[in-house]
C-alpha cells in the first residue's frame, strides 16, 4: 500500500466510521441479507442435529467441509464446519466452525488432517460463568488420542493477558504421518460482544499471518457458535488482506455479504460489524504511520 491509497482508505473509513445514519441503513440492509443458496439440509438430518452446538448456527449444503466418513469415528461425513474463499471459490482461506462438542473432538481433529491445517484461531474461552462454550478439544499437557489422531501439547506460551499460543504434534496413527499445529487463542473478546480496543487483536492477527506466512492451506476459525466473533475476525482479516495487497476500494458490507454466502449469520451484531470497522481504520492508520517515517 502507498501512501496516497493509504490516505484515501483512511479517510474513507473514518467518514464510515462516524456517520451513525449511514451504519444503521447499511446494517439493517445485511441483516435483510439473504444468501443463495443457503440450504442447510445436511447439518438438519437427524443423525447431525446432535453435532451442532447451536440451532441457528448450521453450515449451507454447497459451502459445508465435508469428512472422509471412512476414516470417521461415527462413519459419518458431516462436522459443523464452513469453508470460506476469498477470490478464488476452489481454494478456501478459511474453515469457520463451532467450538467442538465433547462427541466432535475426534471430528475437529480429523477435519484439521485433512484439510492440511497448520494454523487454528480460537476466538472464545472454553466457557463463560453461565455456560460452556467450547469443549477443550487439546490435551492439558503431554498426550491425547482423538480416534486415530494423537495430539501432543508440546509448549504453551502465554504472550500477553489477553492471548496465549500453543504448540502441537498431531499425529495420524494410521498412517505414522505427523505434522506441526498452532493454536492462537484469544482470551479477551466477551460472548456476544466486542473487546474493549482493537490493539490487542490486531496484534494477535499479525502473530497468526506470521506464523501462517507462504502456507497454501486454509485457517481453521472458530468461537463458540462459529458465526459472530469467527465472522468478525474474518471480515477484518479478509479487507485487510485486500487492502495489504494494494485495493484501492474497500466495500466492506460488499465482502460481509461475500463471506455470509459461505456461513450464515458471520458478524452476528451491529456492534461487531462497528468494531471491525474501527479495527480495519487503526491497523490502516498504523501501516500509514509506518510508510510516512520511511
Amino acid at each position: 500500500m502507498d501512501v496516497t491509497t493509504g490516505k484515501i482508505v483512511l479517510a474513507y473509513m473514518e467518514e464510515h466510521i462516524q456517520n451513525e445514519e449511514r451504519l444503521e441503513t447499511e446494517w439493517t440492509a445485511l441483516c435483510a441479507y439473504e444468501a443463495d443458496p443457503c440450504a442447510t439440509t445436511i447439518a438438519q438430518r437427524p443423525e447431525n442435529l446432535q453435532k451442532n452446538r447451536y440451532p441457528h448456527a448450521l453450515p449451507y449444503d454447497h459451502a459445508r467441509v465435508v469428512l472422509n466418513e471412512l476414516c470417521n469415528i461415527t462413519e459419518s461425513d458431516y462436522i459443523n464446519a464452513s469453508t470460506i474463499a476469498d477470490h478464488d471459490p476452489r481454494n478456501a482461506a478459511y474453515i469457520v466452525t463451532q467450538g467442538p462438542l465433547p462427541h466432535t473432538v475426534a471430528d475437529l481433529w480429523q477435519m484439521v488432517w485433512e484439510q492440511g491445517c497448520v494454523v487454528l484461531v480460537m476466538l472464545s474461552r472454553l466457557g463463560e460463568p453461565d455456560a460452556p462454550l467450547c469443549h477443550r478439544y487439546w490435551p492439558e499437557d503431554g498426550s491425547e488420542i482423538y480416534h486415530i489422531y494423537e495430539v501432543h501439547l508440546v509448549g504453551e506460551y502465554m504472550w500477553c493477558d489477553d492471548y496465549v499460543v500453543r504448540s502441537f504434534y498431531l499425529k495420524n496413527m494410521k498412517t505414522g504421518e505427523t505434522r506441526t499445529v498452532t493454536q492462537f487463542h484469544f482470551l479477551s473478546w466477551p460472548d456476544g460482544g466486542v473487546p474493549s480496543a482493537t490493539k490487542s487483536l490486531l496484534e494477535f492477527r499479525r502473530q497468526v499471518n506470521k506464523s501462517f506466512r507462504g502456507r497454501s492451506c486454509p485457517i481453521v476459525v472458530h468461537c463458540s457458535d462459529g458465526v459472530g466473533r469467527s465472522g468478525a475476525y474474518v471480515l477484518m482479516d479478509m479487507v485487510l488482506n485486500r487492502i495489504a495487497k494494494g485495493a484501492k476500494e474497500i466495500d466492506i458490507a460488499a465482502t460481509l455479504e461475500h463471506i455470509r454466502d459461505q456461513r450464515a449469520g458471520a458478524v452476528a451484531t451491529k456492534s461487531q460489524f462497528q468494531y471491525v470497522l474501527q479495527a480495519v481504520a487503526d491497523e490502516v492508520q498504523a501501516i500509514l504511520k509506518v510508510l510516512q517515517q520511511q
